[in-house]
């Protein structure tokens, strides 16, 4: 029996050898510090067109799904854009698809080709000068040059339809801009802009926070074990709130800085989803939390 537990011995301290670890030596963890819940999303939301502020039905503490119409720049000048650009299309869409003036050319065409026709029988019989039958030859000439014409204001007319819908489309989408939406769901943080307000491209409506999805970020000592923080990284966080009472939450570590500072550190960070408990979020930006590497 001796041999064999002398085997198993070794085998053992062979298996943990491989392993990196020596016999009874567990894997320690690797806290991050200075950690605390962080926003990802924090962007003042512009206008996108310029004009009279005529809609801004909201106030700081307010929240917005993704695509909610937050405020409204004056619209009706668009609107008449658009009906002026739907006329414009129907005018060349019916020109695009009329061939009159064609069928008119080649008719025209095979009229003057049938009076050339007679009056070069008239000339062979000396009824008509040469150059009555000249003259009528050339004009049948002109009415094939005619036909050719025709083909290219039709296909011309084609381009303009194309043309106008695309003009149409633009007014459509200037309509769009006119109504400022949400980029995100979140929180309004402060409120920036005032109903009646003259505002152009760019000018601030509101600060909107996001709210759905955070970050836990923190710092790690760049001396320890590197090997270990990488992305992609197995981890636990803790995030506390005001009863200091820890929430956990399995994560995996979203970035790994590749800058460390002059403290020897490099910052980390993993982003965790939140949910409201009634009327408040769960998680705020702001509160302490710890980040573990198993």
């Amino acid at each position: 029996m001796r041999p064999t537990f002398l085997a198993l011995l070794a085998a053992t301290i062979t298996i943990s050898t491989a392993n990196g670890q020596s016999p009874g030596e567990q894997r320690s963890e690797i806290h991050a510090e200075n950690c605390f819940v962080q926003y990802i999303n924090k962007v003042d939301v512009p206008a996108t067109a310029e004009g009279l502020l005529t809609s801004l039905d909201f106030e700081e503490g307010d929240e917005f799904s993704k695509g909610d119409i937050i405020a409204v720049i004056e619209d009706k000048p668009a609107l008449l854009a658009i009906e002026l650009k739907k006329a414009d299309e129907k005018e060349a869409m019916l020109t695009a698809a009329s061939d009159v003036n064609l069928r008119d050319a080649k008719e025209s065409a095979k009229v003057a080709a049938a009076e050339a026709k007679s009056f070069e029988a008239l000339h062979k019989d000396r009824v008509i000068p040469y150059w009555d039958m000249e003259k009528k030859r050339l004009e049948a000439g002109r009415q094939e040059l005619r036909i050719e014409m025709a083909e290219t204001e039709q296909k011309v007319a084609q381009v303009k339809m194309i043309a106008a819908r695309s003009a149409l489309e633009m007014a459509e989408f200037e309509l769009t801009q006119r109504s400022i939406r949400a980029p995100y769901t979140g929180f309004v943080e402060s409120r920036i802009a005032q109903l009646g307000q003259w505002v152009q491209p760019g000018s601030p409506m509101a600060t909107l926070i996001q709210m759905d999805k955070l970050r836990v970020e923190g710092d790690i000592d760049a001396l320890g074990d590197s090997t270990r923080v990488v992305k992609g990284a197995p981890v636990e966080v803790l995030i506390y709130n005001h009863a200091n009472d820890g929430t956990r939450i399995q994560g995996v570590l979203g970035f790994v800085s590749m800058e460390i500072d002059f403290n020897k550190r490099y910052r980390v960070w993993v982003e965790i989803e939140n949910e409201k408990i009634g009327n408040e979020w769960k998680f705020k930006p702001g509160m302490r939390a710890d980040i573990v590497i198993k």
